[in-house]
């Protein structure tokens, strides 16, 4: 991964902490009920909730963890996977239950607590790491722009579910976006740091 897009992780750390520290301010209620109003009812947007549900992610995850293990022998990339995925949901579980913000008022709504947004958050985890290793050996660019392009619409499409679906702020999704994206280059660092370290060490050798 090009390492341009490691100080991005900076921008988006300090965007979730935006977030987190003005939930109760004028301009973050404005944004969230603008966003509200534009997208709410929208069966298209709602659709793609589905796609960040914890059993289709648990499917992906495990059919990519195989892919890994049977093809590559990738007992590395396994692990950043694992991490990414099962890693990123205890987090933001965690994060959830110490902010403790309420969700949406609607009829039947979850009873989970709302920020960050666990679909805007393990939808980039899980998809970004699919794009990261699809993309991994890939020579094209051209190749390489489609995945991620497909990967940020998706993405982005998994988030405006929850603002559509009315079971996330606006505010939610957005820190969501910006810790998982901060949670996955964080792996990525590591990952290719490991790989580069055993590559050194194979040429001493």
């Amino acid at each position: 991964m090009k390492k341009f897009f490691y100080p991005l992780a900076i921008l988006t750390f300090a965007i979730f902490f935006v977030m987190l520290a003005n939930l109760n301010s004028n301009w973050v209620t404005r944004l969230d009920i603008n966003a509200s109003n534009l997208l709410k009812g929208n069966n298209f947007l709602e659709f793609f909730h589905y796609f960040g549900e914890n059993e289709f992610i648990m499917i992906v995850t495990l059919l990519l963890l195989l892919w890994l293990w049977i093809y590559y022998h990738n007992y590395r990339g396994m692990m950043f996977a694992l991490i990414t995925v099962a890693g990123g949901n205890v987090f933001n579980r965690l994060i959830k239950e110490w902010v403790h913000r309420p969700r949406p008022i609607i009829p039947h709504q979850l009873a989970s607590f709302s920020f960050p947004s666990g679909h805007a958050m393990m939808g980039i985890l899980y998809i970004f790491t699919i794009a990261y290793f699809i993309t991994e050996f890939e020579a094209s660019i051209k190749r390489k722009v489609t995945v991620w392009s497909c990967a940020v619409i998706m993405t982005i499409l998994i988030g405006l579910s929850r603002i559509a679906g009315s079971r996330h702020f606006a505010s939610d999704v957005i820190a969501g976006w910006a810790m998982g994206y901060t949670f996955f280059i964080l792996i990525v660092i590591w990952y290719e740091r490991r790989k580069r370290i055993i590559k050194h060490h194979a040429k001493k050798a």
